[in-house]
């Protein structure tokens, strides 16, 4: 299935940099941006655009296709979306795709995140419809799927994917597929996490998951979704080097690049470089 649609051996990189930090109101339980956090990450402003640049230019000269902007909260603000624009459309100038997670939208904001140029728009459904109530309650499913729905409106590719390892079980990981398989169009960019457990927050301590599972998931969310990015996310800083081959080898063919996912660690691009000479693996070009 995997090679119908695409070169096999080919990787898309993208960076992702958060331009807003901690704070946040929701109540996602695996998050360090969360009120439910018991050891706050500290708060940061909107970063200016200068600084947004210079990231970008960074991620260019690193062989990145594109930079995704993170942003804490529950929606973005009035007062942040103008200079959000502003990044985009200055982010775009430098060559690169242009990627926002500002959370949940309203129409209005999707025409305007249409109008600066925006390219894609990361807003995942996290987990099943059936287990999403065990970890966040501040926004529902059906407000995610809204959101969605704007965004298709305006022609915005859609950037989402989930988190495993929350204790979900395997008909959850299932059930997650399935939904998102269900979107019509499928999204361009499915990310597939793996829980970074952070100290403080009611997922610090989550139940092992098998990594076979792990990998599973990667094979049905190819198989699924045939023509879409599948991207291997968090928590690759903890996987070996062989689960990520197995990983690629089940489909996985994107990735972000980079020391910092948001708030975690994530594995250092000269790990990535190593792996991929030693699988024959190359990077998507611009």
């Amino acid at each position: 299935m995997h090679r119908q649609h695409f070169t096999p051996n080919q990787i898309e990189m993208s960076t992702l940099l958060s331009i807003k930090t901690g704070g946040c109101s929701e109540d996602c339980s695996y998050c360090a941006q969360s009120k439910r956090n018991q050891k706050p990450i500290e708060k940061t402003p909107l970063m200016c655009l200068e600084d947004v640049l210079a990231a970008a230019r960074r991620a260019k000269q690193a062989g990145c296709n594109r930079l995704c902007m993170g942003y804490v909260g529950r929606g973005p603000s009035s007062k942040d979306l103008e200079p959000i624009c502003e990044m985009i459309a200055e982010v775009k100038r430098i060559g690169l795709e242009t990627c926002v997670t500002l959370g949940l939208l309203t129409r209005d904001q999707a025409k305007r995140l249409k109008g600066a140029g925006l390219d894609y728009y990361n807003h995942n459904i996290d987990t099943s419809p059936e287990y999403y109530s065990q970890v966040i309650t501040t926004r529902t499913f059906e407000d995610r799927l809204k959101t969605i729905e704007y965004l298709r409106e305006f022609g915005i590719k859609v950037c989402c994917g989930g988190i495993l390892g929350m204790g979900e079980s395997n008909d959850d990981r299932i059930s997650m597929i399935v939904a998102l398989a269900n979107l019509n169009p499928h999204p361009e960019s499915v990310p597939i996490n793996w829980l970074v457990p952070v100290p403080g927050t009611p997922l610090e301590n989550p139940p092992q998951m098998n990594s076979f599972d792990f990998v599973r998931t990667i094979a049905l969310s190819r198989i699924m979704m045939p023509t879409s990015r599948i991207r291997l996310s968090a928590g690759r800083e903890a996987m070996s080097d062989e689960l990520h081959s197995l990983c690629f080898a089940a489909g996985a063919n994107s990735i972000f690049q980079g020391d910092k996912l948001l708030t975690v660690n994530n594995a250092s691009a000269e790990r990535d470089q190593k792996l991929f000479s030693s699988l024959g693996l190359f990077r998507q070009e611009r």
